[in-house]
């Protein structure tokens, strides 16, 4: 009785193993290549997740400062979101700023800025939100939003 391998000349014996070791190497550059943009979209998904947070946080103290446009000045803040809140701060600045370095990564590291920009026409005032953190990765970055508040 014949086998398959006696229909193959000498010189092509072991060609299937071959083939068999270049599809499996084929297949393990796959696996690795997708094992590298599964990484790519985690981290951008997380950046993605930071900058939200950072744009929450930035529209919730103007949420306040807004509710209370008899007190605009009062907000005005520009340091270091630290461990402790420095004397003198407005108490809702105080709870922003630890609400930041919940949230944020390395943010009680990085400078967060109210800016009250003087009285306007019709006393209105540029209120300038910065938040600032420190992505795992180490790149710095920021969130700045700008809006004026009318009294």
């Amino acid at each position: 009785m014949r086998t398959s391998h006696d229909f193959l000349n000498k010189d092509q014996r072991g060609i299937a193993l071959l083939e068999g070791l270049i599809a499996l190497l084929i297949f393990s550059i796959a696996i690795i290549a997708l094992m590298g943009l599964q990484a790519a979209a985690l981290n951008n998904a997380s950046e993605a997740k930071f900058r939200a947070d950072a744009s929450f946080l930035a529209n919730q103290i103007v949420g306040h400062i807004w509710s209370d446009r008899d007190n605009v000045g009062s907000y005005a803040y520009n340091g270091v979101a630290a461990t402790s809140c420095p004397s003198g701060t407005n108490p809702t600045v105080c709870g922003w700023l630890a609400g930041i370095r919940d949230v944020l990564p390395d943010a009680a590291n990085q400078t967060q800025t109210v800016a009250i920009a003087g009285t306007g026409a019709a006393g209105v005032n540029q209120v300038t939100v910065t938040v600032g953190w420190k992505s795992p990765r180490g790149a710095a970055h920021n969130f700045v939003i700008v809006t004026q508040i009318g009294g």
